[in-house]
């Protein structure tokens, strides 16, 4: 697969991308480049059921979150194998065959065609989770329309300033929030089957930083006044400082309980709907090895 100008994501620089490699923000080729294949049992509970989630996670990325849990294979790129589309597809199987309630697509933004492909190589039997930080191009989601049946997204900042600060992109707020907004168009409001796994809609996601609030806060209040019927709110507590952290004093520590209860006070007083996670869960331990496991089916290693 080649590339010849990507405007995949919001920064469209228009970068050549051959198979294997790539000059554009996110330095990657056009094949997908998988660091991690393997069943997850901590995202939200109608993804992970009882047999876990069946997450891919892609090496590289479109933003430069400083805080990122995955800052070893977002930012670094340190660990990752080219595969093809044939071999994603297969990797998508194998991990059907382990018992995944969904295939979930842990940073496809720049992988978004090669990840298209695979999906129509063999359209997996279970549901396809898109799982983003939110910042996206809607033309690139319109192209993966029928082929994705729930989107994962963040909303991370609606402050221009504060997503330069900690993602390097100022323009991350506008592009999310379109972003968001066509996703629930696609998926329409939340399906779930009889065991509450569910199986088409959308959950956006909103990740609380330290010293942060009045940004959460303005968040929860754009999502209350804006999502569709059916969407659904997950907020997020496991911040734990990651990746280039330790470099901005205002989030190099955990989240306060404080700042935890006044957030999650302000997403039921508005009536969201979705999930709240644990203060608890702001460890490090939930992080997963990036270590190649199930890049490869059996027969190819």
């Amino acid at each position: 697969m080649e590339i010849s100008s990507c405007r995949l994501c919001p920064r469209r620089c228009g970068a050549r991308r051959s198979a294997e490699h790539g000059e554009g923000f996110c330095r990657m080729g056009a094949d997908a480049v998988v660091a991690r294949a393997a069943l997850h049992f901590w995202e939200e509970p109608c993804l992970s059921g009882t047999r876990g989630s069946g997450t891919v996670f892609f090496t590289g990325c479109s933003l430069k979150c400083v805080f990122c849990q995955n800052y070893q294979i977002s930012t670094q790129r340190e660990v990752g194998l080219r595969v093809t589309p044939q071999e994603l597809s297969r990797i998508f199987l194998r991990l059907e065959q382990q018992g995944a309630h969904n295939i979930n697509l842990v940073n496809p933004t720049h992988f978004a065609p090669a990840i298209a492909e695979a999906l129509r190589l063999r359209r997996p039997s279970v549901p396809v989770v898109y799982n983003s930080g939110g910042y996206e191009r809607v033309e690139t989601l319109r192209s993966l329309e029928g082929l994705v049946d729930i989107y994962l997204p963040d909303l991370k900042y609606l402050s221009p300033e504060t997503a330069e600060r900690y993602s390097g992109a100022a323009d991350y707020p506008q592009a999310a929030q379109a972003a968001v907004l066509e996703m629930a168009r696609q998926t329409g409001p939340a399906r779930f089957d009889g065991q509450g796994i569910l199986q088409r809609g959308t959950i956006v996601r909103h990740l609380l930083l330290p010293s942060n609030t009045r940004n959460s806060a303005a968040v929860l209040e754009w999502l209350s006044q804006n999502l569709p019927e059916g969407v659904l709110v997950s907020l997020m507590a496991q911040y734990v400082p990651c990746g280039e952290a330790a470099r901005f004093p205002e989030i190099n520590r955990r989240v306060t309980k404080r700042e935890y209860e006044k957030v999650q006070e302000l997403l039921f007083s508005l009536g969201l709907d979705g999930y709240v996670q644990e203060r608890e869960a702001a460890k490090k331990d939930f992080i997963p090895p990036f270590d190649l496991e199930g890049v490869l089916p059996p027969q190819d290693t």
